[in-house]
Order: structure tokens, then sequence, then C-alpha cells
């Protein structure tokens, strides 16, 4: 059983006015409707939930498996239930029109399952927002070309990630469960431990920041720390005109 500190170790607080809108938090807030049903699958402390949710009246339930994690969420205000997502918590839910993985889906052996499982709870207009490490980010790159493929305790290499995606994989994932993509983008991770080292630490923060969102955007397969996407439920085959009675 992990101790405090590791459960809490991606807790980032809640005391951040405005988003980087280069980093996950800014993304997912930027996609975030006013007004509606969220449910935040492994919201951890709920830290993003909160910053991604601020100011928008909407109703949001969390689901969070960790113990630790789920009273600091509860003690944030927010209605969180113990426990996984899984087939009795959503004959106990109604529709959420927005369902939202931040950096689960590359915990769980089975991703599809788990999107289909939030795909019977997602209203008819709903979306799933998800974010998820880039395993062809330019350090794992690196490293792999020295032949190493060392876990780490935090970041891309995470020893508890149990799936690898790149932008491509993800897209062919949500794809295969029935959901329709409607949007893809990265996030800069001006904050990895790889930008405080050479030659990174010859620019002054604010150019370092700069350079880092502009190769960012020039490279994003390759500068993208996480991959975020969006996807609604796909829109239903039309029957083929041989089956049609005439």
């Amino acid at each position: 059983m992990s101790s405090g500190t590791e459960a809490l170790r991606y807790d980032q607080g809640t005391s951040v006015i405005k988003e980087d809108p280069y980093e996950v938090p800014g993304i997912v807030r930027s996609w975030m409707p006013e007004h509606v049903r969220v449910l935040d699958v492994g919201c951890g402390a709920g830290a993003l939930t909160l910053r991604t949710t601020r100011d928008k009246n909407n109703v949001v339930v969390g689901v969070e498996p960790d113990a630790t994690r789920a009273d600091v969420a509860r003690s944030r205000g927010l209605d969180v239930v113990w426990g996984a997502l899984d087939d009795r918590f959503v004959e106990a839910q109604k529709p959420f029109d927005v369902i939202l993985f931040s950096d689960v889906i590359e915990h769980v052996a089975a991703p599809s399952q788990i999107l289909a499982l939030a795909t019977r709870i997602l209203a008819r207009d709903g979306s799933i927002i998800a974010s998820v490490p880039n395993v062809a980010h330019w350090t794992v790159r690196l490293r792999l070309l020295f032949g190493r493929f060392d876990y780490t305790s935090v970041g891309i290499m995470d020893a508890t990630h149990l799936r690898w995606f790149t932008q491509r994989s993800l897209r062919r994932l949500f794809e295969a469960c029935g959901l329709q993509v409607t949007d893809v983008t990265v996030a800069a991770g001006t904050w990895m431990p790889e930008y405080a080292r050479f030659p990174f630490t010859l620019l002054p923060d604010r150019l370092r920041k700069f350079a880092v969102h502009r190769l960012t955007a020039m490279f994003p397969t390759l500068f993208g720390c996480q991959i975020v996407i969006r996807a609604v439920r796909a829109p239903a085959s039309p029957p083929a005109s041989g089956s049609q009675r005439r």
C-alpha cells in the first residue's frame, strides 16, 4: 500500500489563478463546457478537477480508487466516490456530459474496457477528454538510442504505467471503442526536469519556456510531453443499400 506522500506525488494544489494554455490543465479547461455534468475518473486529490471546472457552474463527480487521494479531494469540497469505474458505479449514475480521464488510461491493463464503461454513461451529445504521456517524446527516444528504457517515480516513464501511447495509437484506441475523435493536441511539459538541465539552462526561464512552446508547436509528436484528446460517440453507420427492402 502506498504512503500518503507517494499517493499525492502528482498533486500540484489548486492555487493557480491562470492556467498555462500549453499544459494539460489549460487545454482541458479550454475544452470544458459550462452548466454540465462532469465525471472525473481517477480524479486523484482533485487538483486538476477543480482547476479545469472552476467557475463553470458544473455538477462534478469524481471517482478515485486510492483512499488517501479521495480523502484529500473531499477536503477540497469535491463529491468523490472511493472506488473504481466499474459496473456497480455505472449502474448507479445518471449520464454525464463530459467524462475526464487525466493520466489514467495508461495505468489500466485494458483501456478499451474502461472506455466502454465510460461510454455507457456518456450523454448522447457528451464528450470524453483524456490525457496520456507521449511515449514518442524526445527524451524517451534519446534514451532508447542508447539502449535505455528506465522507469522513474514520476513522468512519462512512471513505473506504474501499464500502457504506452503515441498520437496515432491513442486515436486508434478511441476509434476502436466506437468514438469519433474531434480534437487532438499536445502539452509542452515545461515542468519536466530535462528542461532544468544543460543546454536549456543557458536560457533565462521565460525564454526557455518560450523555446519549448515553439518546439512543441513545430514538432508536436517529438516535443509533446502529453497527448490530450477529445472524442464523441461515432455516428451510426447507415445500413447498406443492398440490405434495404424494396
